[in-house]
């Protein structure tokens, strides 16, 4: 019994580690970050699909101010580093606590309509038990507590 428990385990880890290639493509092109995947693994302030969407957050301030709130929030969330900051653009990844699995976590400051749009999503596996979302949601509600 022990040893189907094991095999079954493994045969998932590998599953899922290896559903996706561990190359990241981000950035910003004409104002859009790269479309969710069809998986349920990512959400985006971007996305056609309600599944993945979300709103975007609304900034008063210079994008200077919002993209420092947005640094500081990350900063303070467990697992998490920056490895990418210009003008109107962040990026982030996440690691889980156990496999050490990543998540790719952009954020896009548009100064005109005075909104950050954003993208998370895990990079490996087909479902994230709504990890990404659940870490957006929080995103957004302490920047909307820090901006007040």
């Amino acid at each position: 019994m022990r040893a189907v428990i094991s095999l079954c385990f493994l045969c998932c880890f590998a599953f899922c580690g290896c559903a996706t290639s561990g190359r990241v493509r981000s950035g910003v092109s004409e104002g859009k970050l790269l479309e969710c995947p069809k998986a349920p693994k990512c959400v985006s302030t971007q996305s056609e699909d309600e599944r993945h969407r979300m709103e975007p957050i609304r900034f008063s301030g210079s994008v200077k101010d919002a993209r420092s709130s947005i640094i500081s929030i990350i900063k303070g969330m467990k697992n998490s580093e920056i490895i990418t900051v210009h003008e109107n653009y962040v990026y982030a990844q996440f690691k889980s606590s156990v496999f050490r699995f990543i998540d790719d976590v952009e954020f896009y400051f548009d100064g005109e309509e005075k909104l950050i749009h954003f993208r998370s999503s895990a990079r490996f596996g087909y479902y994230d038990w709504k990890v990404n979302r659940k870490r957006m949601e929080y995103v957004v509600e302490e920047f909307n507590k820090s901006s007040k």
